[in-house]
């Protein structure tokens, strides 16, 4: 392979995809900044929880196929294909995407890089940030350095899984540019292996990509928790009338299940930045249903507070409750926007002791609300609870025996805010069994 890769930020997606590209046989260097994360990554540790990738960043370090520096100079000296993989959080102070680590790196690594370099973004970030930061390259850097778009599309829990078969890949391109074939040349070990399907296209769109795919399985989410709103008002059952739907192969299944709502560090802030743009671009109604997307996703949360005070008689103070989970969705430490946490820090702003326990996600969990307290077991967490929550889907908690959780409860009271436990199974063993939706 005649390619030299370097991956610029190596957070969640950065470190993924330079361990990743190093298991497929490239030269990659990872540079970030945050000279800590470094040392982490390069003593082969993960700073963040991700199923099968920690046995890949070692043996990329092991065969010397992947290292990492914290030095600009030694990247673009390094390598001849630039990925930027870091993150554009929403801004402090509005809806939109903060750009200020996507504007560094590129004004970082620009005048290190060697004429002929390509630069390719992986970030999310709004459409006509590629045409300013090409803008800014020709500037910047050496003659004939060409920037182009490869969005990621990494489901948290399956990051690996994701770079290494994606279901597409999307590459966007200057006209007249070298990037496209560049691009097939660096993915060849990807679409050879998993057969997945590659689309070219323009800058503008390709940026689209992402965000209109988060907005589109935040609308589809929002929209089955909508009916689970009707659901609850009519007495119907929200389960029964998603299973009905996914056998329309219009609709299908996926994503279509009603809970607690989403969370995490992508589809929140995506949809919020989307419409940011939109009304920057003058076509703010285009997005306008997004709003109403976001607020039902956030009256979820509203409602799991409320179904858990019935179950204690209307009121938290002097209660107890315990909280199984913390991460935003299960297989990841992800804590970002989490609808599990936010449920129990309101849960606790009203009265009740709160004790949260989740198999990966605690630490983090912790250093956000040190006024939660913390369990490591979930039986631990549901010790003397007059109602225990189910908020994240982690397979340990809906493989429990309920007749586990009884020995240790004061009240047998649940309320699964993930629609994932077996009522039938629960109510058996005596507990009284509430879900979001349904009856």
């Amino acid at each position: 392979m005649t390619h030299r890769l370097t991956v610029l930020g190596t957070g969640y997606l950065g470190a993924t995809h330079a361990a990743c590209m190093a298991s497929l046989g490239y030269d990659v260097l990872g540079m970030d900044v945050d000279a800590d994360k470094i040392a982490r990554l390069a003593a082969g540790e993960l700073p963040f929880y991700e199923p099968g990738l920690e046995p890949i960043l070692r043996k990329g370090l092991d065969s010397g196929k992947l290292s990492f520096t914290t030095s600009y100079a030694d990247a673009g000296a390094f390598g001849d294909v630039h990925f930027i993989c870091v993150g554009t959080p929403q801004r402090a102070d509005s809806n939109a995407a903060d750009m200020r680590y996507v504007d560094a790196v590129v004004e970082g690594i620009a005048p290190h890089l060697r004429p002929g370099a390509h630069v390719v973004g992986k970030s999310t970030v709004p459409v006509g940030t590629a045409e300013r930061l090409a803008g800014q390259l020709a500037e910047l850097a050496p003659a004939g350095v060409e920037l182009s778009w490869n969005p990621e599309f990494l489901r948290e829990g399956f990051a690996v899984e994701d770079t290494l078969r994606p279901d597409r890949l999307v590459f966007g391109v200057q006209p007249g540019g070298s990037a496209a074939s560049v691009l097939r040349e660096v993915f060849a070990p990807v679409t050879e292996q998993a057969q997945c399907p590659v689309v070219v296209m323009d800058l503008a769109s390709a940026q689209l990509v992402k965000v209109a795919a988060n907005a589109f399985l935040a609308t589809k989410i929002s929209f089955i928790n909508a009916m689970a709103e009707v659901c609850e008002a009519t007495g119907a059952d929200v389960k029964k009338l998603s299973e009905a739907l996914s056998h329309d192969t219009r609709i299908g299944g996926r994503f279509l299940h009603a809970g607690l709502g989403f969370g995490g560090g992508c589809l929140p802030k995506d949809i919020r930045a989307f419409m940011a743009r939109a009304e920057e671009l003058g076509v703010e109604q285009a997005l306008s249903f997004l709003s109403e997307v976001d607020a039902i996703n956030l009256r979820r949360r509203a409602r799991m507070v409320d179904l858990a005070r019935e179950q204690v008689g209307g009121n938290f103070s002097g209660t107890r409750v315990g909280v199984l989970g913390a991460a935003f969705k299960p297989n990841s430490d992800d804590i970002r926007d989490s609808p599990a946490l936010d449920v129990a820090a309101t849960i606790l702003g009203e009265g009740a002791a709160v004790t949260v326990y989740d198999p990966a996600a605690v630490d983090n969990a912790r250093r956000k609300h040190p006024e939660l307290a913390f369990a490591t077991s979930a039986v631990d967490a549901a010790r003397d609870a007059d109602v225990v929550l189910h908020l994240t889907e982690w397979s340990e908690f809906k493989d429990m025996d309920p007749a586990v959780l009884s020995e240790v409860v004061r009240v047998k009271h649940i309320v699964d805010g993930r629609n994932a436990l077996d009522p039938a199974r629960w109510r058996a063993a005596g507990w009284t069994y509430r879900a979001l939706g349904r009856p």
